[in-house]
């Protein structure tokens, strides 16, 4: 995985010349705004805005534009729907509302009316939009509050490469919210509100005014060598070669690594990396973060299923094996995506099949949490009532969902590299969604190559909304082009990169399920196939 699931390299549309900060708060989150706010009476040109959003009661007027108005010089206003984003001015979400960053706008809507309050996810709402709109300008700050509300949108943010804070937990009033997001890997750094501006203040003029630079002047990267002392030392920590992956993507990554650590320059940093092994693993895993989500781009999930699940199972006779490859499966929530549509589809059938889904990453941290199968309740937000009541479960403190095991069993992690390690072989379908944009054409080439390879005749790819197969149409036909669904081409007599590939002996045990079930392969230890 390599920001996987980020379907652009910068930001979608970037309207503002100044940091946008959002700030997510709710129970307890009042006295840590007023302790954050009060430190800016300390600047009065902090030259970003703010945006707050706390969970409010819908039917009670807020007194929060009251209070934080007390506590700071800026100025402080309750949105009205399409104000334009300001420098230096502070933005309050009123009550009975979900809010979006759109064109340097703030736009306000109303939450279904069917939906329960507590599903209710303002913040990631606002924070998902951030991301959208700043990219790798985007900061957040997640503060004192029960739940999860957050932790997907702060993840968004740190996968497009922006700054995500949380307060920290020992100053946290309610820690529920910033520790979903600790836990889920969505944070980089912690702070007591009072540290927080100045934390802010030294990114942006460390990172900001770098950032700018680098997307209207792609040309200036770090030169080659500095390049190559940085991949060498990945490579010789991590085992991966980082060397083909486009350069300004990883430059993007590497920027935000020195300001997040006050490098002015690459000599000191590599100089930091070679002294310090945990840094290298830090860059790492910076490299490695995704963002995903179940069911991610519904209307694209949806045509997969009408038009290529059905297809899958065609013609199959029962207890007939099945065999879905998720690459750079991030933390799970795409193949098991694609394991509730199989499992569905064999319900429709009322069949046994053998379902093998194999789920693969470079991240074993990402893995891991993958194989536990719990994810946090605004997982809600992502689904129908219908599949989450069926195949979830909800942990007994209701703190989170836990997906069925007869669903968990239908995935075998594993640890692979897609550019280095043997494919695998004999599968149906291949899923690799926002994964090759980063590569040089080269490497595009070999993995497009892998996968034919990897699929059985009338197999089919599923790529990002920004891949595709390339210019060789021989390899594969396309069955939907906006959807990036592709078959494997039997007509092609090219060359085989992998034909010669060693491939594991070792064969999946399965289990079997009671009649209209999925037959599965699970194993803590897990080869290539």
């Amino acid at each position: 995985m390599f920001l996987e699931c980020s379907k652009q390299e910068g930001p979608i549309s970037s309207h503002t010349s100044f940091p946008i900060v959002g700030i997510g708060a709710s129970a307890g989150g009042v006295a840590a705004l007023e302790e954050f706010f009060s430190d800016l009476t300390k600047n009065d040109n902090p030259a970003m805005a703010f945006v707050v959003v706390q969970h409010l009661a819908p039917d009670r007027k807020s007194l929060l534009t009251e209070i934080l108005s007390r506590c700071t010089r800026l100025p402080v206003q309750e949105v009205v729907d399409g104000v334009t984003i300001k420098i230096n001015h502070i933005y309050i979400i009123p009550p009975a509302y979900e809010m979006a960053l759109e064109a340097g706008k703030l736009r306000l809507t109303s939450p279904p009316a069917d939906r329960p309050r507590g599903l209710r996810l303002p913040i990631d709402s606002f924070f998902r939009s951030l991301a959208k709109c700043e990219g790798d300008r985007a900061i957040c700050i997640i503060l004192s509050g029960a739940g999860t509300d957050g932790t997907l949108g702060a993840r968004e943010v740190r996968s497009g490469g922006g700054f995500v804070i949380a307060q920290s937990l020992d100053t946290a009033e309610y820690d529920a919210m910033p520790l979903s997001a600790i836990e889920a890997d969505a944070v980089d750094a912690e702070f007591a509100p009072r540290e927080m501006m100045a934390a802010i203040s030294g990114y942006v003029a460390d990172g900001f005014k770098k950032d700018i630079q680098l997307i209207e002047k792609p040309a200036r990267l770090a030169p080659d060598a500095e390049f190559d002392s940085i991949f060498e030392l990945l490579k010789d920590r991590t085992g991966h070669d980082f060397s083909q992956y486009k350069r300004q993507t990883v430059h993007r990554r590497i920027e935000r690594q020195m300001a997040l650590h006050n490098f002015d320059n690459h000599t000191t940093y590599i100089k930091h990396l070679s002294d310090r092994p945990e840094a290298v693993d830090e860059l790492f895993h910076d490299l490695l973060i995704g963002v995903t989500s179940f069911f991610r781009d519904p209307e694209i999930f949806k045509r997969l299923e009408d038009t290529v699940i059905p297809k899958i199972f065609s013609g199959k006779t029962a207890r007939a094996t099945i065999r879905v490859w998720s690459v750079g499966c991030s933390t799970g929530q795409e193949p098991y995506s694609l394991a509730i549509l199989l499992r569905e589809q064999v319900e429709v059938l009322k069949k046994n099949f053998n379902i093998q889904i194999f789920a693969t990453d470079l991240d074993e941290r990402a893995i891991a949490t993958a194989r536990t199968g719990l994810y946090p309740l605004t997982i809600a937000s992502e689904m129908t009532a219908e599949r989450l009541e069926r195949f979830f479960s909800l942990e007994a403190d209701g703190s989170a969902y836990r997906i069925h095991k007869t669903v968990r069993e239908m995935l075998i992690f594993s640890h692979h590299d897609v550019l280095r390690d043997p494919p695998f072989s004999k599968m149906d379908l291949i899923c690799c969604r926002n994964l090759m944009i980063y590569f040089n054409a080269d490497l595009q080439k070999k993995v497009i190559a892998a996968f034919r390879y990897a699929l059985n005749p009338d197999g089919v790819l599923f790529l990002g909304g920004s891949e595709g197969v390339g210019p060789d149409t021989d390899m594969f036909a396309t069955l939907d082009g906006s959807a990036r669904l592709f078959r494997r081409q039997e007509s092609y007599r090219g060359p085989s990169i992998f034909a010669g590939a060693k491939k594991s002996s070792e064969k999946p045990t399965s289990l079997k399920l009671p009649a209209a079930g999925v037959v599965n392969a699970h194993r803590s230890r897990h080869q290539v196939l």
